[in-house]
């Protein structure tokens, strides 16, 4: 369709690109935008029609938004404005320079404003970050003739309203009502009577990541955010939520990988900035990796005296590395679920235990008819090795398995003990256990 749009724009067939447009789905169309030379953008957005162009405009990304908001009229930005929900609003406002900001408020009421600037003030990454204040809130008292001239009256500006909230006279969160719920009711009867009181919430502050796994543990379409004093202020949507769990997930693979996480996509990010990002780490491991070499060293006799153990050193840290790596990417997804906590330790300990002794003792016989077959070594050089194997995975297993829940209990980020610098330190472990093992059995 691009290809098509660009020739039609060329010819100033306006017409029939708006043909082409009037019925594309608002998240196609914020594509097809992006993918459009700079120049063309506010062309086929003004042929956008009015609420599929606000809607498009939500999807964009950030540059894609500024490069439009310059271009637009004062009326065009009212327009656009005037069809945002509140949460994606702020959203683009955050991503905005400071004089596009000023722009963009000028043309929100003053009630919009104070919401705006009451989100921007909760912490970043809380659920009071994420949520939208459009939402519709009913009495109990209500019946259900009333409720739906209700969700009719305020329906239109709210993100959602097949959930309800029922509320006190102070915003006190007091239950929830489905509009499933309202239809298959009698008119005459009561929210009371209907609307469910054990309602699943979370505070302002809590994180985003926890009102997201919430959304996803319950199956909600949204999830009613309330203050200290438990009033309702606020919602975090699901399309909301998928956005955090993209966003985290994200963020966690590159600390596994031992990159800095980055808010652009890659390809938008700069040399520069990339450079910037992993090199810290880099330099990290690299030095924490000359202790491998300090240990070599001080073994220096014992290598001397059987030299054909060094060719086993690379096998030995690469088999501990990734060991340690399996069990470590196994629990920090564990953790980021929920599923494992501080005080199933013990059991982790011991689950990963008997994991390493089976991984362990295959590797083991596998590597000992190699020794013996393949490479002809003595048998007590086999020995040595495939003892260390077994003991280099056990420790590998649990190193990898405890460290990262370990990291979350003292408030670090669990996937700082990702990959590398698990390898790291295991690498280490592995020539001290390899080492002793040889000294112990060889006699040297």
């Amino acid at each position: 369709m691009k290809e098509r749009i660009l020739e039609l724009l060329e010819a100033k067939k306006y017409p029939e690109i708006a043909a082409m447009v009037k019925d594309m789905n608002p998240a196609d169309a914020a594509v097809l935008l992006e993918e459009l030379p700079q120049s063309n953008m506010p062309i086929v957005f003004r042929l956008l029609p009015k609420e599929l162009a606000a809607d498009a405009f939500a999807y964009m990304d950030g540059d894609t938004q500024e490069v439009l908001i310059q271009g637009f009229t004062e009326k065009e930005l009212d327009e656009v404005m005037e069809e945002m929900f509140l949460d994606d609003t702020v959203d683009m406002i955050e991503e905005m320079p400071a004089n596009v900001v000023k722009r963009i408020l000028r043309h929100v009421d003053e009630e919009t404003r104070k919401m705006i600037n009451q989100v921007l003030n909760y912490p970043k990454d809380s659920a009071g970050s994420i949520m939208t204040m459009e939402y519709v809130d009913l009495k109990r008292s209500m019946t259900v003739e009333q409720a739906f001239e209700r969700i009719r009256a305020t329906g239109l500006d709210s993100e959602t309203v097949y959930t309800c909230y029922v509320t006190d006279s102070r915003r006190k969160l007091e239950g929830i009502v489905t509009v499933r719920e309202l239809l298959l009711s009698p008119k005459t009867a009561v929210l009371r009577d209907i609307m469910e009181t054990n309602v699943k919430f979370v505070s302002t502050h809590t994180d985003q990541e926890e009102a997201a796994r919430l959304l996803s543990k319950y199956d909600f379409l949204a999830l009613p955010v309330v203050d200290a004093e438990e009033r309702l202020v606020g919602i975090v949507t699901v399309d909301d939520a998928i956005d955090v769990i993209q966003e985290e997930a994200t963020e966690d693979i590159e600390k596994m990988a031992a990159i800095a996480p980055s808010d652009k996509p890659y390809i938008k990010t700069s040399v520069f900035e990339t450079w910037r990002k992993r090199v810290p780490w880099l330099l990290f491991l690299m030095i924490s990796a000359t202790f491998t070499s300090g240990i070599i060293i001080s073994y220096e006799d014992a290598l001397a005296a059987n030299l054909v153990l060094s060719s086993f050193i690379p096998m030995l840290m690469d088999t501990g590395g990734n060991s340690g790596s399996q069990s470590s990417t196994t629990i920090i997804r564990g953790l980021s679920l929920g599923e494992i906590r501080y005080i199933d330790v013990p059991r982790v300990i011991f689950k990963e235990s008997a994991v390493a002794m089976l991984c362990g003792l295959t590797l083991a016989v596998t590597n000992f008819g190699k020794l013996m077959l393949i490479d002809h070594v003595s048998m007590l050089i086999a020995a040595v090795v495939c003892f260390t194997l077994v003991v280099v995975v056990l420790v590998s297993n649990v190193v990898g398995g405890t460290l990262p829940i370990l990291a979350k209990r003292l408030g670090f980020d669990p996937t700082v003990m990702a990959s590398p610098l698990i390898t790291t330190i295991v690498d280490a472990v592995a020539l001290i256990i390899y080492f002793n093992i040889a000294k112990l059995l060889l006699g040297i």
